[in-house]
Parts: C-alpha cells; structure tokens; sequence
C-alpha cells in the first residue's frame, strides 16, 4: 500500500510537471534527503546528461524525499517509475550481501585508499551488478565522508574511554558488533531521537560524520568530535534495469561519462563543505576535534575479519578490496 500511495504521488507530479512531449527520452533521477555535496552532484549529473546529449535524454527531479524514503525509490527503480536513485550502501545491503563489506570497521586506512577502491571498475562492477537480477544496478558512488565519534561530557581519547559508554548507532549488525567489541554499549534509535537523547543523557555519544554537528544542531549537545574513522559508508547510484532498455548504446555511453564527472564534482564538494562545516561548528558551538592513535581499535574488531572466512563470497571480496588499496 505504502508503494501504491507513492506511485499515486508521482504520477500527480509528472501530471503537472511540463516537459517536452517530444521523440527526447526523459529520465526521472529521485532522491531522498541529502546533504549539500551530494544535492549539487546529482543536479550536476542532470546537467552533464542533457548538455552531453545536447537536449535528446532531459532529466526530471524528484527530490528531497518528494517520492518517499531511500528503501521505496530502490523499489521504484525496480519497478521502473524512477531510472536514477542514490542510496546509502548501508541500505544495499539488504539487496546484495556484497554491500556489507563497505560496514566492515577500518576497512581504509583513509580516503585515498577509499577512493582507489571506488573507482576500481573492474573490483566494483560485480558489486554493482549483484542486484541485477533484483531490477536494477548500481552505475556509481558518491562520497559520505568517514563515521567518527561525538561525545556529550568528555572526548574519546583511547579505547578505554568507549568503555560502558552509550552510543548511538545505525541499525546494522555489524555496526552493533563493532561497537560492542570496541567496549561501549550501542543503541539504535532513528537520527530524529539523537538530539534529545544527548541532551537527556538517555546518549553519551553519537557516531556520524561531520554534518550531524551542524545540520541536526547535534554539536550543541556534544562538542567533543574524534577522528577514529571507523567507517567509509559510500553512496550507490542507481539505475533501473529498465532504463537500460529504453537508452541507445551511445545514450549510455554518454551517461556514463556524466557520472563519472559527476563523482569527480562530488568528492570536491564534499571536501570543500566538510572544511566549512567544521569552522562552523567550532565558531557556533565550540566543537573540539581530536586525532588519535587508531591501532587499538583495530585490533579490537579482528574477530569480525576472522569470521569473514565462514562467507567465502564476501571473504572474496574483502581480499580484492586489500590488493586492490
């Protein structure tokens, strides 16, 4: 029913929504709430698509959650009302067990290594194609920045200073495990909840990048910010199976050169407004950030990758990912 109430709203959005009715191919990109770097990089996208097309494919957005949450546009791309979607990989990993590696704790070292697995076609493309069979596939990545901790009354300075501590997570396994191996007591609750469970101290720390200091205001209520990097969750574009049947080969040549621009435009952005984000958040509420010796914690997680040899497919891939880096 949830599905039918939003194919109901975007049929009444393309109702008023005037475009040509032309022989051009239109391509409906949707996406949920996002922040700025990937907003600009998805208009960028539809940019780069019509200009390198010279106005044969156009682009219609939906944004901003206009067609619901991130799980219904994967289920729109299935279905193809939507061609073009962007999702966490987190959630991809509900599709495609081969998303999981990406929540695996201190995959990367940092973000070149990151990069240099991401752009890797050759390791990326069965990723991308496992959900094939499901509707659609994954066609690019979008940078989200490393997953630190922030904390209410003290900073985290060693992993003796997670012990006991309550910290908000995803709701993920693996996130969960990590967090508990690394001596703290996770709690998964909905981002809407993390502020006032801060201010309450039902919370004493969150972990999220470095927007959640700003954006969600959560640096009022937890100014101690450290670097420990234990997550590189990527963005995942999507494209709906079905698409590719309605493009012409040079239609998607084309496109795919737009993405890749795209990407390059995004991992700009995003650096540039994490840089202003943190100047924000130490002028407007006295955030600290912290660097720390990492070591520690990655050893604590080491159970996790030694497990990884009951799943030989991701085991698999985890091993490409270090050649790879």
């Amino acid at each position: 029913m949830k599905l039918l109430r939003i194919v109901t709203v975007f049929l009444c959005c393309v109702a008023f929504t005037p475009f040509s009715t032309s022989a051009k191919t239109v391509l409906r990109l949707a996406y949920a709430e996002n922040s700025q770097p990937v907003k600009d990089a998805l208009r960028f996208l539809g940019q780069q698509i019509e200009e390198k097309t010279h106005g044969d494919v156009q682009v219609m957005f939906f944004p901003d959650g206009q067609l619901g949450g991130e799980r219904e546009l994967v289920e729109l791309a299935q279905a193809g009302v939507v061609d073009i979607t962007k999702v966490s990989s987190g959630l991809m990993e509900s599709f495609s067990p081969l998303y999981g590696v990406f929540s695996l704790p201190y995959l990367f070292a940092d973000k070149t290594e990151f990069y240099r697995v991401m752009d890797n076609d050759a390791l990326m493309g069965p990723v991308y194609q496992s959900t094939a069979a499901q509707g659609f596939v994954g066609v690019g990545w979008y940078d989200s920045g490393s997953r630190n901790f922030y904390m209410s009354k003290a900073p985290i300075r060693s992993i003796d200073d997670l012990k006991g501590k309550k910290i908000r997570v995803m709701q993920s396994d693996t996130a969960i495990r990590t967090l508990k191996m690394l001596g703290a007591s996770p709690i998964a609750m909905s981002q809407a909840e993390v502020y006032t469970s801060l201010q309450q101290g039902i919370l004493d720390g969150a972990e999220n990048n470095e927007f959640a200091l700003t954006i969600a205001r959560h640096g009022e209520v937890a100014r101690f910010y450290t670097y420990d990097m234990h997550t590189r969750i990527p963005d995942i574009l999507l494209m709906s199976s079905l698409t590719f049947e309605k493009l012409t080969p040079a239609q998607l040549g084309v496109i795919r050169e737009a993405i890749k621009d795209s990407i390059e435009f995004e991992k700009a952005a995003w650096e540039a407004e994490i840089e202003k984000t943190k100047k924000e958040a130490v002028e407007n509420f006295n955030v600290e950030f912290f660097d720390i010796d990492k070591k520690p914690f990655q050893q604590a997680v080491q159970p996790i990758y030694e497990g990884l040899k009951k799943n030989p497919q991701l085991d698999g891939l985890y091993q490409a990912i270090q050649s790879a880096k």
